[in-house]
């Protein structure tokens, strides 16, 4: 039923929401304040933003959830639209990382007087590839294995090996994000030393937003699987999460390759 009138199609018509316009005011607070905090002005703004993207997210999940599982809105052809959405997400996410490693090259391949026409600069003191950084290689690695043996599990009616599957992958995502912040804490550089040092930190910044995205998206596919959500033949939910995930462990190979190795040589 829809204003009271019974639906003849599959499709979902979707209710006025608050959740686009309170998301792109969240967005536009975090922005900010990580504009000032990375100029070293003030955190707060920044927290702020970081405590709205969050209400957004719990807002937004309830509601989509409740679609999916209570309202029964998530038809077949409407899944197949959800996975077109989810692909052209992707895309565009893909196009913010060709922007970061079009820079990158071109410091790289064009390095500008003012870092004496080298890259990295002679006076930046390089992290070890082969340390934290290869570590967290083998950490994203792995947690594409478990992700896809929870998907396994889940299309083998699995419940358990759903549950534990993902719990390892959100206990290795958790891990990643640790190191990283600890790799950010022991820098021998800054945010704006210099043209290397600000595309280093938003490459890999960017990325290290995404995997801390990626473990609440899949952080929340396993509380919905232990409250049984998921089935076999209806769990987009999770699969555009999987998909999520792998683009994230793709994209941290090419900025282990280029940004940490290859720099490093």
């Amino acid at each position: 039923m829809a204003g009271g009138h019974e639906q003849h199609h599959p499709y979902h018509m979707v209710e006025a929401s608050p959740w686009p316009l309170v998301g792109a005011l969240a967005a536009g607070v975090l922005c900010t304040g990580l504009v000032l905090f990375m100029h070293e002005i003030n955190s707060w703004v920044m927290y702020l933003g970081v405590i709205l993207v969050g209400i957004t997210m719990a807002g937004w999940w309830r509601d989509v959830i409740h679609e999916a599982e209570h309202e029964g809105a998530h038809t077949p052809i409407v899944q197949l639209g959800l996975r077109y959405g989810m692909v052209l997400f992707i895309a565009s996410e893909l196009m913010f990382f060709a922007a970061f490693f079009w820079a990158y090259f071109n410091g790289a391949f064009f390095p500008p007087a003012e870092i004496q026409n080298a890259w990295p600069p002679p006076e930046i003191k390089m992290f070890d590839p082969f340390g934290v950084p290869f570590l967290n290689t083998l950490i994203l690695l792995l947690s594409g294995c478990t992700v896809t043996w929870a998907h396994e599990a889940l299309r083998e009616n699995d419940r358990d090996g759903l549950i534990q599957g993902l719990a390892l992958t959100v206990l290795l995502g958790v891990i990643f994000s640790s190191l990283q912040a600890y790799e950010y804490a022991h820098a021998a550089f800054g945010f704006s030393d210099n043209v290397y040092t600000s595309v280093f930190f938003m490459a890999t910044g960017f990325h290290g937003a995404h995997v801390i995205i990626g473990t609440i998206f899949l952080l929340v596919c396993l509380l919905r699987a232990r409250a049984g959500h998921f089935k076999p033949d209806h769990h987009f939910g999770f699969e555009a999460a999987a998909w999520y995930w792998h683009f994230v462990d793709v994209v941290w190979l090419f900025l282990f390759t280029f940004v940490y190795f290859w720099a490093s040589l």
